[in-house]
């Protein structure tokens, strides 16, 4: 059966200002300060911590929980944020449940891990609140580094290189510095403008000049920026969404659930933005379910989240599967879409099983949101390594002077706290080679 576009559910202001309200409070309520004291005594203080060698960053765990129970929380943050200049962030939206909390001792032992990413958050909101960075920018280098992309690794390398005495300038593309912290995550991972408030600390060291609206291809090129500065590094993500590639892709109504996560992650009011009574989110990443869980949020009757391998497969790590299903979202695996169908606008979905379970079957659908990954945009150029950017393991690239990191260069695993990673090592990289080390 074929529906007009006339029976098309999709529209904003579902919902009362306060369900709003209430729909997307913080996701994890921050520790006060004596809850912080009774989750870090639970610490074992392991001498051989798995819960550090986990940690994409490498952040001395058993320190910083240890700083907590003494009472110095600011120094807590001091020991994170000398790894992480994005602690605060990566407290609120890296998989902890996958990476440190996953390998915990007590995690083991109990089922019981400590909470080590709502410790981390304690800490840094402390020392944020309490006033300037504890960084101070060195005596000036005489040295420029481009920075292209002002998202996790951009600013994280920026931060780094400041803080060796290098002028640094960061070009990005959109109209506010950020990138995914900004843009791309689910608005309850990251309540009260945190983000840009992030932003606003870390570029308080000094010596970053952030130019917006110019972008590599346009208004940008390696040629030109290699030869304005003493060095590059390329943190521009991901920024060609993949298509599907199946009939009615173009019918109103199918969407990129990047975009369409970006337009509520800058909406001021919630009931501004449009959302369907019969969603469909296709894709198995943490994209597709902040997109399924937040249509939900909004007031979407049905939500369906379909993925084309088994729940052991997907990117979305369990708690976030868990997550989805207990907002009312229904997942199904090992379905592939295969036609949109309706007149001018979506209406259905048809799916065909992955595993020749049984007969394709169709979906009501008067919103579809793709999420099914992104590729890269203009290389300049540069060696390609299975779609990204080819780097070596500090991030060089194989033009000379240029490094690159984050979710477009080789090797990472496309988290915030990977890209804050290899955009610290890359800038450590930076200044040595500068330097002439």
């Amino acid at each position: 059966m074929t529906h007009s576009p006339a029976t098309s559910g999709i529209a904003g202001a579902r919902l009362s200002p306060d369900q709003y309200a209430e729909n997307f409070t913080d996701l994890h309520a921050p520790l006060n300060t004596h809850e912080a004291l009774v989750a870090a005594d639970r610490c074992y203080f392991c001498h051989d911590a798995p819960c550090q060698t986990a940690c994409p960053t490498d952040i001395d765990i058993p320190l910083f929980i240890r700083q907590i129970t003494t009472g110095t929380p600011e120094a807590a943050a001091r020991t994170i944020l000398s790894q992480n200049i994005m602690g605060g962030m990566c407290a609120r939206v890296c998989p902890t449940e996958t990476l440190c909390e996953e390998v915990c001792v007590r995690e083991t032992a109990e089922g019981k891990p400590v909470k080590i990413g709502h410790l981390q958050r304690f800490a840094t909101d402390v020392l944020m609140s309490a006033g300037p960075q504890p960084f101070s920018r060195a005596k000036a280098s005489g040295k420029s580094v481009a920075v292209v992309g002002a998202g996790p690794a951009g600013l994280s390398a920026a931060h780094r290189l400041a803080m060796h005495g290098h002028a640094v300038t960061i070009y990005d593309a959109r109209a506010k510095a950020g990138g995914l912290n900004e843009f791309g995550i689910a608005s309850y991972k990251s309540v009260g403008g945190f983000a840009a408030r992030e932003v606003d600390w870390l570029l308080g060291i000094g010596g970053i000049e952030v130019k917006l609206g110019q972008a590599l291809g346009n208004g940008l090129n390696l040629d030109g920026l290699t030869k304005t500065h003493d060095a590059v590094f390329l943190g521009v993500g991901l920024t060609a969404v993949n298509a599907l590639g199946v009939d009615g892709e173009a019918l109103t109504g199918v969407v990129d659930a990047v975009d369409w996560i970006s337009d509520l992650r800058q909406a001021e009011d919630m009931s501004t933005l449009a959302v369907g009574r019969n969603v469909v989110v296709i894709g198995g990443g943490m994209t597709a379910v902040d997109a399924a869980v937040q249509a939900k949020l909004l007031g979407a009757e049905n939500v369906t989240l379909t993925y084309r391998r088994g729940l052991d497969r997907m990117a979305a790590s369990k708690f976030e599967q868990e997550l989805a299903t207990s907002k009312g979202v229904h997942i199904i695996t090992n379905a592939t879409p295969v036609e949109m169908h309706g007149i001018g606008a979506v209406a259905e979905i048809e799916f065909s099983y992955t595993d020749g379970a049984g007969d394709n079957y169709r979906l009501p659908a008067d919103q579809v949101m793709k999420a099914i990954g992104q590729r890269l945009g203009d290389a300049q150029g540069l060696k390609i390594d299975s779609g990204k950017i080819a780097v070596d393991d500090v991030g060089r690239t194989s033009r000379a002077g240029v490094w690159a990191g984050g979710d477009c260069a080789s090797g990472g695993d496309d988290l915030t706290v990977t890209a804050v990673a290899e955009g610290r090592d890359a800038a450590i990289n930076i200044h040595a080679t500068l330097m002439g080390g």
